[in-house]
């Protein structure tokens, strides 16, 4: 027989892939560099705002080269709108010189590669390998995934460090990208952080069947 924490997990993904059958990012990229780049700038940003500001970024910007040789004000004008953007401005120019300088310009097949340059942590790292190059080195645990994580039962813990190996304890690996980008999906659509409380989400509502 399941564990109970097992079968809260079971049910957790079940609903996940009902309500979300295909799992990718929102983020619209058609080069890896412009993957990189979107999801670096969506820290703390709803992927829709980063979409409306890289449709024109990505055409002043057709090269890993272009963004390496604008000046910082001037990335920092064309990012005006995503949160943090002075910030951001000068994570864009450290990894793109960096990714020129260290990897031949390609974007890198590993965490550890990946998290050297400026702006790219863990979280952004599983994302792009999962998107990029089907690579699934972990669980991406962002925002969405802490909360709703915790909401669900799955974790006590609150740092993506401990979440991240108690999620990968309930989920088999080959389920563990879609799981991520399902997770926000969800977050966004059915369960945002003001209703952190409010238990009439089809997740909340399946998983009361084992509560009772």
């Amino acid at each position: 027989m399941a564990h109970p924490l097992q079968k809260r997990a079971d049910i957790v993904l079940r609903e996940l892939k009902r309500l979300f059958p295909t799992a990718k990012t929102a983020l619209l990229f058609d080069q890896p560099i412009e993957l990189l780049i979107a999801v670096m700038l969506s820290a703390q940003c709803t992927d829709k705002k980063v979409n409306e500001v890289t449709r024109d970024l990505f055409k002043k910007y057709p090269t890993t080269e272009a963004y390496a040789a604008a000046p910082i004000a001037e990335l920092a004008k064309d990012i005006w709108q995503i949160n943090y953007y002075q910030n951001k401005a000068k994570f864009l120019s450290g990894l793109t010189n960096k990714v020129i300088s260290d990897f031949g310009g390609n974007v890198p097949k590993t965490v550890e590669e990946l998290t050297t340059l400026p702006g790219v942590g863990r979280k952004t790292a599983i994302v792009v390998l999962g998107n990029l190059y089907g690579i699934i080195p972990g669980i991406a645990v962002d925002t969405h995934v802490i909360r709703l994580s915790q909401k669900f039962g799955l974790t006590k813990n609150n740092t993506p460090k401990k979440i991240e190996p108690d999620l990968q304890q309930l989920f088999p690996q080959e389920e563990w990208f879609g799981f991520t980008n399902r997770m926000i999906n969800y977050g966004r659509q059915y369960s945002p952080a003001h209703k952190v409380k409010d238990e009439s989400d089809p997740i909340s509502v399946a998983l009361k069947e084992i509560d009772v």
